[in-house]
C-alpha cells in the first residue's frame, strides 16, 4: 500500500509541476489548475537534460525533441524517409551532383526577432555542424559556399556524400548572432535555446521540468498549443500513472505497461513516427568461441525470434527476417530472408563438429551476454535468450551494466561474448546502420563491437557514400547484406517499437498522427479537445 500511495503522490507532485509557475509563466489559480483558456500539452521525460536542450551539442532523444520543436532545420524527413521542406523551401542538385542550391523561406525570424538569413545557415555549416556526429562527415564533403542573396545558399561539394540531405534532417540550426565568437559548447543559449520553430523556450528547472511556449510568429502558421511542459519523471511507474490519469499527454513507457495500454480507452502506443529500432546480437569474433562464422550462425539458429518478440517484447515489434528492416525497403536485399531452422538436434551436431561438445558439467560452453541495464527491453530479451540457448547446452551469464561499464567491457577491452544492442536505423542506412557492422579498429563506442573487418563489406559501405542515386546506393547495400550473411557477426532479432512513445488522446486530437516529421510532435495539426 505504501508503494501505491507513493506512486500516487508522485503523480500529484507531477501535476503541480504541470500547472505550476515557471519563470515568466502565468500564475495558476488557487486550485492548482492551469490559467483559464490556456491549452497545455504535457510530455514526461525520463531524465534531466543536464547536457543541454540543443541537439547539436547534446546527444540522445530528448534534446532532439526540444530542438525539433524550438530550433528548426533546413529540411526534415517523414516516416516514408522522404525529404520534406522546412526552413529551406526548395533545393536543387545540379546535373554534375557537385552543387546544391537551397532557397530559404522569406520573412522567417529567430525567436528574439532577428531575421533568419543565409548567413545563419552558412555559419551552421561551417561552425556548428562539424561538432555533430552526422554533421561532421556531411560538412567534410563541402568545398565552398556562395550567398547570392540573403535567402539563397549555394554549396559546392568537394566530394559527393550520398546521405547529404538525410544527415541534414538531423541538424538543428542555431542563430549566428547568438553563437558567433563564443565557446559553442558552453554558450548559455544551449540551456535557453533561440530558434525559428513553432515553440519558444520559456524555462528550465534542473530535475523538475522544461517549459516551452507558443511562437506567435511562426512561419508555419498558427498552432493550438499555448504551452508545452516536459516534467522530469525518471521512474517508469510514475510516468505510467501520470499518463493513465490524464495528467500527461505523451511519454515513453516500459513494455510491461503496454498490456494496460491495450485495454485503456484513449491511450495508445505509437508504432510509427520514429525511426525503426533493431535489437541486434553483436558476436565478439575476438572471443575464441565466436571466431568461426559457422558457430555464430548455429548460436543464432538456436534462437526463436518469434518467441523473443512475444515473451520479451510483448509483441511490440516484428521478428527480424533480414538484416535491414522494411522501413528502408529501397536498400533491403530482395533475395535475403532469414530461414534459419531451429532444429535443436542439428544445431547440437553442428556445435559438436565445431569442437564444442557437451562437457561433464552439462554445458558446451558459457558465454556472457552484455547489455545496458537501463534498457529493460534488452534485459527481457536476454532472459529469453538464456532459456533458449540452454536447450542446446549453452550456458548464458547475463551482464547488465550501466553505460560506462558496458562501454568498457564491450568496446574498450572486448571482454564479452555477445553484445545485445538496440539502436536506430536513423534517416539513412549509411548513418544509422552501417557503423554497427563495418570495421571499427579504434573501437569507438556505440559502433561495431564484433572485431570483424571485412574488406568487401567495408568497400561497399564506402561506395554507398559516393553517389546520390538511390538505385546505385541500394546495390552497394545489397553487397553489404550478402557479406553479413556470410559473416553473421551482426544479426538482428527484432525490429521493435517497444520504446516508442505512448499517448493519451483525452486532451489532444491528432497525437497519433505519424504523417509529419519523424521524431516530432504534430504541432501544426493537433487539435485541443480540452480537459
Amino acid at each position: 500500500m505504501r508503494r501505491t500511495l507513493a506512486g500516487l503522490a508522485a503523480v500529484a507532485a507531477a501535476a503541480l509541476v504541470l500547472t505550476g509557475c515557471a519563470s515568466g509563466a502565468p500564475e495558476p489559480d488557487a486550485g492548482g489548475t492551469a490559467p483559464a483558456g490556456e491549452r497545455v500539452y504535457v510530455e514526461a521525460i525520463s531524465a534531466d537534460p543536464v547536457n543541454g536542450l540543443v541537439s547539436q551539442f547534446a546527444g540522445g532523444p530528448q534534446p532532439l525533441r526540444f530542438s525539433f520543436a524550438v530550433s528548426g532545420r533546413l529540411v526534415a524527413i517523414n516516416e516514408q524517409l522522404e525529404i520534406i521542406p522546412e526552413l529551406a523551401e526548395s533545393w536543387e542538385i545540379d546535373e554534375d551532383a557537385m552543387t546544391i542550391t537551397f532557397h530559404l523561406r522569406e520573412g522567417v525570424r529567430w525567436h528574439d526577432g532577428e531575421p533568419f538569413t543565409a548567413e545563419d545557415v552558412r555559419f551552421n555549416f561551417e561552425e556548428i555542424m562539424p561538432l555533430h556526429t552526422f554533421g561532421g562527415p556531411l560538412v567534410a564533403s563541402i568545398d565552398s559556399y556562395e550567398i547570392p542573396d540573403e535567402h539563397t545558399l549555394v554549396i559546392h561539394l568537394r566530394d559527393v556524400y550520398g546521405p547529404f540531405l538525410e544527415a541534414l534532417t538531423q541538424q538543428s540550426l542555431v542563430p549566428k548572432h547568438v553563437y558567433e565568437g563564443t565557446d559553442y559548447i558552453t554558450n548559455p543559449a544551449n540551456f535557453a535555446p533561440i530558434g525559428t520553430g513553432p515553440l519558444k523556450f520559456d524555462s528550465y528547472v534542473s530535475g523538475q521540468h522544461v517549459v516551452l511556449v507558443k511562437n506567435e510568429d511562426w512561419w508555419g502558421g498558427d498552432i493550438e498549443v499555448d504551452r508545452v511542459v516536459y516534467p522530469v519523471m525518471s521512474d517508469a511507474s510514475t510516468r505510467a500513472l501520470a499518463l493513465f490519469a490524464g495528467e500527461v499527454d505523451n511519454t515513453v513507457l516500459d513494455p510491461s505497461a503496454q498490456a494496460q495500454v491495450a485495454t485503456t480507452p484513449g491511450v495508445e502506443q505509437l508504432t510509427g513516427g520514429f525511426f525503426t529500432q533493431p535489437i541486434i546480437l553483436s558476436f565478439n569474433s575476438l572471443n575464441p568461441i565466436f571466431e568461426d562464422a559457422e558457430v555464430r550462425r548455429l548460436v543464432y539458429s538456436a534462437l526463436d525470434t518469434t518467441e523473443i518478440n512475444e515473451l520479451a517484447l510483448g509483441g511490440l515489434g516484428q521478428p527480424a527476417d533480414a538484416f535491414f528492416p522494411d522501413s528502408v525497403g529501397w536498400a533491403k536485399h530482395p533475395d535475403i530472408a532469414f530461414d534459419f531452422e531451429r532444429d535443436l538436434e542439428a544445431i547440437g551436431a553442428g556445435l559438436d563438429a565445431a569442437g564444442f561438445p557437451v562437457q561433464s558439467d552439462g554445458w558446451r560452453f558459457t558465454i556472457d551476454v552484455h547489455f545496458i541495464s537501463a534498457l529493460t527491453d534488452l534485459a527481457a530479451v536476454a532472459e529469453v535468450m538464456k532459456s533458449q540457448l540452454a536447450e542446446v547446452g549453452i550456458n548464458v551469464e547475463l551482464a547488465g551494466n550501466v553505460d560506462p561499464v558496458y562501454v568498457e567491457k564491450v568496446h574498450a577491452t572486448s571482454d564479452f561474448g555477445i553484445a545485445l544492442v538496440r539502436h536506430t536505423v536513423s534517416a539513412d542506412p549509411s548513418i544509422g546502420i552501417a557503423r554497427w557492422f563495418t570495421c571499427n579498429p579504434d573501437r569507438i563506442p556505440h559502433a561495431s563491437s564484433s572485431g570483424v573487418c571485412d574488406a568487401e563489406l567495408d568497400a561497399a559501405a564506402a561506395a554507398a557514400l559516393t553517389t546520390f542515386d538511390r538505385d546505385e546506393r541500394a546495390g552497394y547495400f545489397h553487397i553489404m547484406q550478402e557479406r553479413l550473411l556470410e559473416s553473421m557477426h551482426y544479426v538482428p532479432v527484432s525490429f521493435t517499437w517497444a520504446s516508442f512513445n505512448t499517448v493519451n488522446t483525452g486532451r489532444w486530437d491528432g497525437l497519433t498522427s505519424t504523417d509529419g516529421n519523424t521524431n516530432d510532435v504534430p504541432w501544426s495539426t493537433m487539435r485541443w479537445i480540452g480537459d
